[in-house]
């Protein structure tokens, strides 16, 4: 119970921290830091410690930023495969097998997308914007559809 607890406070703090990170007054504060980092410079003539304050500063913002922005993506991708797998599911001319698609390995999707560029060329070949195919049927309904706009002529 209280690891659930921490991680939802964690993903809570991600969330957040990732949306104000992105926002124009965090980028303007950040520059007017650098900006006043500059100008300190011949204060403290350029040296060593002077240059060590932004660069560890840096350095340490952007290693614990790397791990909440990755949070907050990895939770977005999740939310985004289940609307898209809802939707895949939802459509009677979607094939089923797209709903885990993203545990398909590299090979299996450069093949996947393969086969969805040869339904866009055979698409584009009937001039028709508007076709659609699913994985199993796509042939089959493009041999179909020419047959039937052909006996409608």
């Amino acid at each position: 119970m209280k690891k659930h607890k921490v991680v939802k406070m964690f993903d809570r703090f991600a969330t957040k921290i990732t949306y104000y990170s992105g926002r124009p007054l965090t980028f303007f504060t950040a520059l007017l830091i650098v900006v006043i980092w500059a100008i300190t410079g011949p204060v403290f003539k350029y040296s060593d410690t002077w240059q060590l304050v932004i660069n560890t500063g840096t350095t340490i913002i952007t290693f614990l930023m790397v791990f909440l922005i990755q949070q907050s993506q990895n939770k977005d991708t999740v939310a985004i495969h289940l609307k898209l797998n809802e939707l895949i599911a939802a459509t009677k001319t979607a094939s089923n097998r797209l709903v885990s698609v993203e545990d398909l390995t590299e090979e299996e999707l450069i093949l996947l997308k393969n086969f969805y560029i040869k339904l866009a060329k055979l698409a584009q070949k009937d001039k028709d914007i508007f076709s659609t195919h699913s994985i199993d049927e796509a042939e089959e309904l493009h041999s179909s559809k020419k047959r039937s706009s052909k006996s409608r002529q």
